[in-house]
């Protein structure tokens, strides 16, 4: 499969989203209403490529091994550079630290558990809860990203992502664990 397929190129523009949203909150007298708009429409197309980049991938035939490495790779540099601009602006505080500090983890135990289970040639499947955990934590970033510029819009915007981003935590812990422990099976067979 072509390198520049256009699941490929998706999966490229969701990497190129990291530094363009973690600008709008680094660059000086940032964030600003402005800049957290800015930020929330480039997370929400960069978003929307996660769904579609394995979408069409699949439809068009064009899964490739390049896809599926750096597929992941996007989704956990998306979300980790996020949680990490939006602790550092005071977004998330408090005991909110907590879940990005779950979420985080967890993405970091599941890629490590997901290298070393490639070595045994063991694959640990994407399960449902698993999607629905990424979608819930997709839409809470969303909220916080906009933050208190979005409460114009919606005056419970702050409070609304960051009980997305608890429920996603829970939801992380879950799959986490489900992850954990069926690689932990595979290292006993061992």
């Amino acid at each position: 499969m072509s390198a520049l397929s256009v699941p490929n190129i998706l999966t490229y523009g969701r990497i190129l989203a990291v530094p363009a949203v973690v600008a709008c909150f680094s660059l000086p007298n940032t964030p600003t209403p402005t800049s957290r708009w800015i930020a929330l429409a480039i997370f929400a197309a960069a978003a929307i490529t996660d769904f579609f980049d394995g979408y069409l991938a699949r439809a068009w035939g064009q899964q490739s091994s390049l896809g599926r490495m750096l597929d992941p790779i996007a989704d956990k540099l998306l979300v980790a550079a996020c949680l990490l601009i939006l602790v550092d602006a005071r977004t998330i505080h408090g005991w909110t630290v907590i879940a990005a500090v779950i979420i985080l983890c967890r993405e970091i135990l599941v890629s490590g558990l997901r290298e070393f289970l490639a070595e045994l040639r063991v694959s640990v499947p994407v399960t449902w809860l698993a999607k629905w955990k990424t979608t819930a934590q997709l839409v809470s970033l969303g909220f916080l990203i906009v933050g208190d510029a979005g409460r114009s819009v919606y005056p419970w915007c702050v409070e609304t992502g960051e009980i997305l981003l608890w429920v996603s935590a829970l939801l992380t812990l879950y799959t986490g664990w489900d992850y954990f422990r069926s690689g932990i099976r595979h290292v006993m067979d061992e």
